[in-house]
């Protein structure tokens, strides 16, 4: 059928029996608002997020999702699907419509022989870490363990290994996926080759994930942690950074943002609340060649005014920075790609660092450069292999009451730094920003998206999304 994307129909316009034989039909539970636990099963991690779905259906498994597709499509449903549910403009849920959230998907299976690892499109990078670190195994993925593994993989999968083992997309091998006309199928480079392409940074827009085959590298200790410097000598140390990072083996990594330091234990009282530049390491080769590797960023500028790096568990890096954006806080992002830091870019990040409204709002840099940029840039959809970083602006409060000012700083921090950028940004770093930002993300790489988009979901089912328009 063809889905009429200006009207959507009520959930009050289907027949009661139609409904009930709906939630029959799943193993997982259907919660409707007026039931006990809806407005805990409407909640999102982004606190600014408020939207109220007419049905969550709390899949148990591929066959609830086959369902909750079917009912969508048929009953022409608003269709939103929740993995972590962690996107920050909130497209894993909808106002009036249906959200199938992928919560009992939770199986993993690692094979350490063939060092790969099955993750079920409802697992956080925290399960999938837990599971591949028993094994010493890990692949790349985000920095924020509460993060689900579908929609950070869909939209390119960056984070601490991504200078030695590329995105999250360089590592997936197949994925099983639920199409908009209720097929399951499984994409591959050897089966729908050329779903398999779009859904490596295409986001949701081509089906359900229900699962990953992720590629998994030996990683277990790895030497890493926070370094954090005072504003007087940060903008040495961004100028450093920008030329050493990018020379550095491919085992080095290092996350750079600017931050205030959260008012409590463990930080030294002295820090609390003072605005400066850290750099979370991850260093993943021998770890007796360690203590050479970091003498230069603990000498160079006079000791850090704290130095946390050492030797630690994979995992613990994962999940050191949870608490600074727990569940509920209130967030609005977003992202460019950088390819090089000019001396004016540089003095412009220090004053707007300067005014950085204190608490968790916070900018900074996620190095892509290193293996991740020596993949062909229509390899993927992943189109910005040639830039450095993605630099992103997180405006983040607890207090709702301090949302305007949030938005305006991150707002009016990327409208004076975007004139330094590549040009795109960062899909799962984007809010709703409309149909020119997402075609600058995917550059040339758009056109091929929306053929294949009009082959797989030519009404555009899954459109809760950074969209992409189906192109015959």
């Amino acid at each position: 059928m063809v889905i009429d994307e200006a009207r959507s129909v009520s959930v009050t316009e289907i027949d009661s029996a139609v409904l009930e034989a709906f939630a029959a039909s799943l193993r997982g539970k259907l919660v409707q608002p007026g039931d006990a636990d809806y407005e805990q099963a409407r909640r999102v991690h982004n606190g600014m997020i408020d939207k109220r779905p007419a049905l969550i259906a709390q899949c148990a498994d591929v066959a609830d999702v086959i369902a909750g597709v079917n009912f969508a499509r048929d009953n022409a449903l608003l269709l939103a699907v929740r993995g972590g549910g962690h996107n920050g403009p909130g497209f894993g849920t909808c106002d009036d419509g249906l959200v199938l959230d992928l919560v009992g998907l939770k199986g993993i299976r690692v094979d350490p022989v063939a060092r790969t690892a099955r993750v079920e499109g409802g697992c956080t990078l925290g399960d999938m870490d837990h599971a591949t670190h028993a094994f010493g195994l890990a692949t790349p993925s985000g920095v924020n363990s509460t993060t689900g593994v579908a929609g950070l993989t869909l939209g390119g999968g960056m984070g601490h290994l991504s200078r030695l083992h590329g995105l999250a997309i360089d590592n997936l091998l197949e994925v099983d996926v639920v199409l908009a006309d209720g097929c399951f199928v499984t994409a591959s480079a050897e089966q729908h080759p050329d779903l398999f392409w779009a859904i490596r940074g295409g986001g949701g827009n081509f089906g359900v994930v229900t699962s990953f085959l992720f590629r998994l590298h030996s990683v277990s200790t790895i030497y890493g942690g926070p370094m954090l410097w005072s504003l007087d000598v940060a903008e040495d140390v961004l100028r450093w950074y920008g030329e050493f990072l990018p020379s550095a083996p491919d085992e080095l990594n290092g996350t750079l943002i600017f931050m205030s330091v959260p008012p409590g234990p463990p930080f030294p009282e002295a820090l609390w609340n003072e605005t400066m530049l850290a750099i979370a390491w991850c260093y993943a080769g021998p770890l007796d060649a360690a203590d050479e590797v970091f003498l230069p960023m603990r000498t160079r500028f006079g000791a850090p005014a704290l130095d946390w790096v050492g030797p630690m568990p994979y995992p613990v890096l994962q999940s050191a920075f949870d608490a600074v954006f727990p569940a509920g806080i209130q967030m609005y992002w977003k992202a460019d790609f950088v390819n090089a830091m000019t001396d004016e870019s540089i003095k412009q990040r220090i004053q707007q660092a300067q005014r950085k409204p204190v608490g968790s709002s916070m900018f900074g840099f996620h190095p892509i450069d290193g293996a991740a940029s020596r993949v062909a840039g229509d390899a993927t959809p992943w189109a910005y292999r040639n830039a450095k970083w993605v630099e992103v602006f997180v405006g983040a409060t607890p207090d709702p009451a301090e949302n305007d000012s949030i938005i305006t700083w991150a707002r009016e921090t990327w409208d004076l730094l975007h004139p330094f950028s590549a040009g795109g940004g960062y899909v799962n770093f984007m809010m709703e920003e409309g149909p020119s930002r997402i075609q600058a993300t995917y550059r040339s790489n758009y056109d091929r998206l929306a053929r294949i988009k009009a082959l797989y979901d030519p009404a555009n089912l899954f459109r809760v999304n950074q969209n992409i328009t189906p192109k015959a």
